[in-house]
């Protein structure tokens, strides 16, 4: 018998139980940074020396973070369904964590690519991406991440997925970031949603939506119980 298919999205929530620093955590601000600075194609374009030198911190920090108990119960959880994350999450803590599919809506912090011919991607060596590191045409390499006023390509595969969804649940996320937050729209009716967020929520639950006012680390184990007993 075919498993469910259970499709995650999940959110800055998650990482931060694991040490990974939030900029919505700071009125807008990146380690001091305003995120137009680092995070966009202007600010690249502006000053690129500071683009690289924050994501390498990023990437430096990332490499002391572990997976949380929010990551691995998503693990333990595919002994029962078909699960498919998708996160809004740059970090490789789920797969850190062992999951099968993970899908990275917004770009990967390990990964690094050219700016000529975008299809040229990497795995980086280590933390440090530096000015004058280019990929095989030439062309300087930036980080593997889809900045603020740059398209989501994952955006209509992370669509056809969420439609497949026999059980839908989101963790670590605010819902406040378009167009992941879209996502819920493509929701079959009828399928139950679970919604793992530590805030009260600003819609009206529904029988089709459960509340779960939790944490990731805690949540995601109540979220267990709740779909295998």
């Amino acid at each position: 018998m075919d498993k469910k298919k259970l499709v995650v999205l999940t959110g800055a929530g998650i990482s931060a139980e694991s040490g990974i620093k939030t900029f919505r955590d700071h009125n807008g601000l990146w380690e001091n940074h305003d995120v137009t600075e680092v995070a966009s194609p202007e600010g690249w374009a502006r000053d690129p020396h500071l683009v690289l030198e924050f994501y390498n911190q990023r990437r430096k920090q990332l490499f002391e973070c572990e997976p949380n108990p929010g990551h691995k119960g998503l693990v333990e959880l595919e002994k029962h369904f078909d699960v498919q994350v998708i996160t809004q999450n740059v970090d490789d803590l789920h797969e850190q964590a062992g999951s099968s599919h993970v899908l990275h809506l917004h770009g990967e912090l390990k990964k690094v690519r050219s700016t000529k011919d975008e299809s040229l991607v990497y795995e980086l060596e280590g933390w440090e991406l530096n000015w004058g590191d280019t990929c095989e045409k030439g062309a300087q390499l930036r980080p593997h991440i889809v900045w603020f006023g740059e398209a989501v390509p994952a955006i209509e595969e992370a669509i056809d997925i969420v439609h497949q969804a026999d059980i839908f649940a989101v963790v670590g996320t605010s819902l406040n970031v378009y167009p992941a937050a879209g996502l819920l729209n493509y929701v079959r009716s009828g399928v139950p949603i679970y919604i793992i967020d530590p805030k009260q929520p600003a819609y009206q639950p529904t029988s089709q939506i459960t509340f779960i006012q939790e944490n990731a680390g805690t949540g995601v184990p109540k979220l267990i119980k709740l779909l295998t007993s």
